[in-house]
């Protein structure tokens, strides 16, 4: 019913549709639909050649594990169903590594969940899709598969099912049912039956076929756990310590009798108050071994094995986004080294189909969260990780209804969950549209076609914002009114710092998208906000509106300057405000210390820092909490990452100033620190910078081929003279142009204009 309210901008779709004519397979099932189903599929082909590319397209609802000739080719392929409200993601895999001439097996595992969640959009019936081209031959599911149940995977389970918004259930092994090798080829199916077709693509339950956008998993193979597994204390319960928090699949080998049963579950089991994904094993009679399929996530695992099982061996296997672990950074102070690292596994582990407010509780796509989430990634990762704030930003406008609404999180409205029918979250709706988020998406990754296609849906729901009689924005509450947790918010100065980030934001994709015009009403909205936010909500030390009646709220003061909306003039006396004010949840506490760096105080935004996360810090969790340790608080929360971007952008200093780094500043502020190295990847190569400020200022500097950088000194240096051609200056004395390649900067502190420099690596 709810779907009907929806549309699509055709030209909105991010991702390519396979055409009809590509459709030459069927969607096929078994006779019967129920939820939370493993189905075994088996198709035995003959090729006539070897061919080099076979280009397979295979979709799924909901997960799946390909085998080709006995050999696992692809460990859980397949995205949650969030293109948009009607199609499904398909894999596309280039299977000639392993097909052979002559006879060969394709053997798939489906496992249909049959249930939404805040992060899965159900299509209502289980189904798999296959198409290969091999040649002149063509593959592709239809009534020849074979099929059958997997019936050792159960059902039924002890104990609760994970928490509603998570759409995956528990994994319930039943070994004494199993059928089998059967992905092997030598494996006799005579005894299975032939797959139902269920319908042709693009119709049915399915709707198109969406290119995936993000590659397959990276599978850091099986490892051993930290520590060994002899039995402790608490009985039968082993608890398996792991070297982080990671998004992992737990295994064993065991030797026992048939009928005992194992219970594997990790130390995040109830993270956030609620119950999270576990798995069940029951025995076979002798040696066997397991390896659950689902992952969850935690520091430690446990299993709880009957008395009677002996132990051969205990292994997890780690997997993730595939990307490099390539940004880094160390200063002086260990705080903020170990801060740095542990919000990088924080947002690490909350990557995955898509990005994740936490990976257990919910798994679902906030996009606050996100907004958050995609900077630190910008900054730690290899640019591979691009894709996945990509296929973010697509699923934000492709959930677009057709008043307009932007839903936070994505999939759209889901009824039967908790909020109701409609999850709108304005404000979350605004962060996502603002310079803070596809701003600076486009600064960094230089994707200008993504921000194009988005404008439409952009325009449409800026649209939706009134302004009142005031001149300032009117306040949605979209069904759920949520600016931050925690106390003091002051809506109105929220809603109009949001909304004038949007518009700003918004103005200059109308220019890339070539609709200047539109400039004109987003200019004069933002004229109005910024003229009637100062004239209304200032009182001579901060910002407050007339209905706030609690204590100053820092966070609606901090983005009046990081939305532009703060006069200079204000800053010295907001920056007061900051330092005495704590409200913001970690969510919102990234734009605080950022309006502190943002007005030049960067010792101040250092101290709060260590001040906000120093109990973060302490812990000896390796990830970052949702909250500042209040009850039912998720262990592991991408947003609290946010010390991760300000210690890259301003303490380091590194920010791309044109699209995709063609040139980029460097503007290191140590404030109190004495050194600071940091890696910045880019597509171009890794930017290096090394600072030191102690006896001598010195700045060592790596600027990557077919970029450039503008080096900012701090402001007390005034460089007379500059002594290489290659090194341009500005018309500020402190500012110098850098070209490709590794440079050293030296000025010691008792000579300002004793600078020295020089290039001892080029890059051309």
């Amino acid at each position: 019913m709810y779907k009907k309210k929806f549309f699509l901008f055709i030209g909105l779709l991010f991702y390519s549709c396979l055409s009809h004519a590509q459709y030459n397979g069927y969607w096929i099932w078994d006779s019967t639909c129920e939820s939370n189903t493993w189905l075994a599929f088996r198709k035995k082909i003959i090729l006539d050649s070897q061919t080099e590319d076979v280009l397979a397209t295979i979709a799924v609802d909901s997960k799946y594990w390909l085998w080709i000739n006995g050999e696992l080719v692809i460990r859980e392929g397949g995205l949650k169903r969030t293109p948009n409200p009607v199609d499904t993601y398909a894999d596309t895999i280039n299977l000639s590594y392993h097909l052979k001439k002559g006879e060969n097996t394709i053997a798939i595992l489906v496992w249909y969940w049959g249930k939404e969640g805040h992060g899965h959009n159900g299509s209502g019936h289980g189904g798999l899709y296959f198409e290969a081209g091999a040649g002149k031959q063509n593959i592709i599911s239809d009534s020849s598969w074979k099929v059958t149940r997997n019936s050792a995977f159960n059902n039924e389970c002890y104990g609760p099912q994970p928490y509603r918004p998570l759409s995956e259930f528990n994994i319930v092994y039943d070994a004494r049912k199993e059928i089998g090798e059967w992905y092997e080829e030598y494996y006799d199916d005579t005894g299975w039956k032939f797959a139902s077709v269920i319908s042709t693509p693009p119709h049915g339950y399915w709707g198109n076929l969406v290119v995936r956008p993000i590659p397959q998993w990276k599978d850091y193979g099986l490892k051993d756990y930290l520590n060994g597994f002899s039995r402790i204390s608490m009985g039968n319960i082993l608890k398996m310590k792991l070297p982080y928090n990671a998004q992992i699949t737990p295994y064993f080998k065991i030797k026992a009798k048939a009928g005992l049963k194992v219970d594997i579950l990790t130390d995040c089991y109830t993270d956030g108050g609620a119950y999270n994904v576990r798995a069940e094993y029951i025995t076979k009679e002798g040696i066997q071994e397991f390896e659950s399929p689902g992952w969850m996530s935690g520091e430690e695992v446990l299993y709880c094995f009957s008395p009677e099982i002996e132990i051969i061996s205990l292994k997890y296997r780690e997997s993730g986004y595939e990307t490099e672990f390539e940004g880094s950074f160390v200063c002086d102070d260990d705080f903020y080294n170990i801060l740095w690292q542990k919000a990088r596994r924080t947002v690490y582990v909350n990557m995955r189909d898509n990005f994740m407010d936490c990976p257990t509780r919910e798994r679902a796509m906030w996009w606050g969260d996100v907004v958050v989430q995609s900077m630190q990634t910008y900054y730690a990762f290899s640019p591979d990780v691009y894709k996945l704030t990509q296929k973010a930003i697509s699923e934000l406008m492709n959930w677009q209804t057709e008043e307009g609404i932007l839903y936070s999180p994505i999939p759209g409205p889901h009824p039967p969950l908790m909020f109701g029918p409609y999850r709108e979250l304005p404000l979350q709706s605004l962060a996502a549209i603002g310079q803070l988020s596809l701003g600076y998406y486009y600064l960094f990754t230089g994707d200008k076609q993504t921000l194009i296609r988005a404008y439409p849906a952009i325009k449409k729901y800026l649209f939706l914002w009134k302004l009142g009689e005031d001149g300032l924005v009117e306040h949605r509450d979209g069904k759920w009114n949520w600016g931050d947790w925690g106390n003091n918010i002051d809506f109105p100065l929220l809603d109009n710092a949001w909304y004038y980030s949007a518009l700003e934001s918004a103005s200059k994709m109308a220019v890339l998208a070539g609709h200047s015009k539109d400039t004109v009403e987003y200019h004069k909205r933002m004229e109005s906000i910024n003229h009637n936010f100062n004239r209304l909500f200032w009182n001579g030390t901060a910002y407050r509106s007339s209905q706030h009646k609690g204590a100053t709220d820092d966070r609606g003061n901090a983005l009046a300057i990081l939305s532009g909306i703060a006069d200079r003039d204000k800053w010295k006396a907001i920056a007061q405000v900051l330092e005495q004010e704590c409200h913001a949840s970690p969510y919102m506490e990234k734009f605080v210390i950022e309006a502190l760096f943002h007005v030049g105080e960067e010792g101040k935004a250092l101290e709060r820092m260590k001040k906000r996360y120093g109990k973060m810090v302490e812990s000896t969790f390796s990830t970052l909490p949702e909250g500042w340790y209040f009850p039912n608080s998720s262990r592991n929360h991408g947003w609290s990452g946010g010390p991760l971007t300000l210690l890259m952008q301003y303490v380091a200093g590194i920010v791309p100033i044109e699209p995709g780094y063609k040139t980029f500043r460097v503007k290191p502020r140590l404030g109190n620190l004495k050194n600071v190295s940091a890696t910045v990847p880019t597509k171009q190569g890794n930017i290096e910078i090394e600072v030191q400020n102690e006896n001598m200022y010195k700045m060592k500097i790596t600027v990557p081929k077919d970029t450039k950088a503008c080096v900012e000194l701090p402001d007390h240096f005034k460089i007379e003279e500059i002594y290489l051609n290659s090194v341009k200056q500005d018309n500020r004395s402190s500012i110098m142009i850098l070209q490709p390649g590794s440079w050293i900067i030296e000025i010691p502190k008792d000579d300002s204009t004793a600078l020295r420099i020089s290039e001892f690596s080029v890059v051309r």
